[in-house]
């Protein structure tokens, strides 16, 4: 397929990231994914118990030579925990992928903007290649461009709210000033949401409560595909301009003899 978008040296041709949390079984998550047709899957590597000899870890129920694994940081409250944590996914999985998230508060799990961007410069100048997981706030993803960001996630919604795009103003905005991809995570609840987020011409979806906690998961991470699909091909065909007014399918004009009166 010719409509692909890069993350730094990463090219992708679907525009849907998922999860790994909230499934009510691994086989239900493995038979989402792949009906998702997602190339990239998110990990908290603070939840993956790589010393447990017992039995499989998260990480053998992903199909590492279909999908690219994205670890994030996931439960980390400062930048000096989410850039160990970083660190330790790099040594762990081998690669320089990461999903920065630094939670500012605990009930709304709304990022802490100052604790973030002081993250994403330490990283980005380590060399990785980081995604930050950062509010709806223009300023603020811009600052995170400058700090060397290869990707910008903002929120739609709270985590796992399922709200959908609560301000699509703000990230219109955010994606008509960015220079590097947008890719909406958070609130993402249904498949019409999936649709509108796409519709506003950002670059990808990051979403996992949506799909893990449908009552069908893997049907909804296909509603969730084609969802995606549909948005992004609206967003490119252009929509038509609203109008206050109907406006006839067929010119009523057309339809009107012009042969001359039927009245003596």
């Amino acid at each position: 397929m010719s409509d692909t978008f890069e993350i730094g040296r990463y090219r992708f041709t679907s525009r849907l990231i998922v999860g790994t949390g909230k499934y009510p079984s691994m086989d239900v998550m493995q038979a989402a994914h792949r009906a998702s047709g997602a190339e990239m899957v998110t990990v908290a590597i603070r939840r993956v118990n790589v010393d447990d000899t017992r039995g499989s870890s998260l990480l053998d129920f992903i199909d590492r030579d279909r999908v690219t694994i994205l670890p994030n940081t996931a439960g980390c409250f400062t930048a000096k925990d989410a850039v160990l944590t970083a660190k330790l996914a790099r040594e762990l999985l081998g690669t320089d992928l990461i999903k920065l998230e630094v939670i500012g508060d605990e009930q709304t799990l709304h990022p802490d903007t100052t604790e973030t961007i002081k993250a994403a410069e330490e990283l980005a100048n380590d060399g990785f290649t980081v995604l930050p997981y950062i509010g709806d706030d223009p300023v603020a993803c811009k600052h995170l461009e400058e700090a060397g960001c290869a990707a910008i996630m903002p929120l739609a919604a709270p985590i796992g709210s399922g709200l959908g795009v609560c301000n699509p103003y703000s990230i219109r905005v955010i994606k008509e000033r960015a220079n590097v991809p947008v890719i909406v995570d958070a609130g993402v609840g249904t498949a019409s949401d999936a649709a509108v987020a796409m519709e506003l011409g950002v670059d990808a979806l990051l979403m996992n409560t949506g799909i893990a906690a449908a009552r069908d998961p893997v049907a909804m991470a296909e509603a969730m595909k084609h969802a995606v699909l549909a948005g992004r091909k609206a967003f490119l065909a252009g929509r038509m301009e609203k109008r206050l007014y109907a406006n006839a399918s067929s010119p009523m004009r057309d339809l009107i003899s012009t042969g001359g009166s039927h009245h003596g």
